[in-house]
């Protein structure tokens, strides 16, 4: 179900916390704790292990672990077990696998 998103251009591992803004400019694996808000011009990867309470901006979304925040994907939400997520997801494509814990709404739009 994942494709491939090419080579990652930020990583912050399990163990590392993070409070306020992060900006990626390409693909962003995040595998620790964040708090405040994320954005990519790419991608974003929630690893399994990761807690995040964040909004979270980017064109396409993957997640592992824990997120709570509204998410807005200009292309797709990937949302994969054993993942947990409470919010909003605005996207015009949401994959949700089986098995993952879902709280919240969604609002698709048109990928224009």
């Amino acid at each position: 179900m994942i494709q491939k998103t090419g080579e990652l251009s930020a990583i912050i591992e399990e163990g590392c916390k993070f409070e306020g803004n992060l900006s990626f400019n390409g693909t962003a694996r995040i595998s620790g704790i964040v708090s405040g808000s994320i954005f990519s011009n790419n991608t974003v990867i929630v690893s399994e292990g990761a807690i995040i309470n964040a909004d979270i901006n980017a064109n396409i979304i993957i997640i592992s672990g824990v997120v709570k925040g509204n998410v807005n994907a200009s292309s797709r939400v990937e949302i994969i077990k054993p993942a947990h997520f409470e919010g909003t997801i605005t996207t015009p494509s949401l994959i949700v696998e089986e098995g993952v814990i879902f709280h919240g709404t969604t609002k698709m739009r048109d990928n224009k």
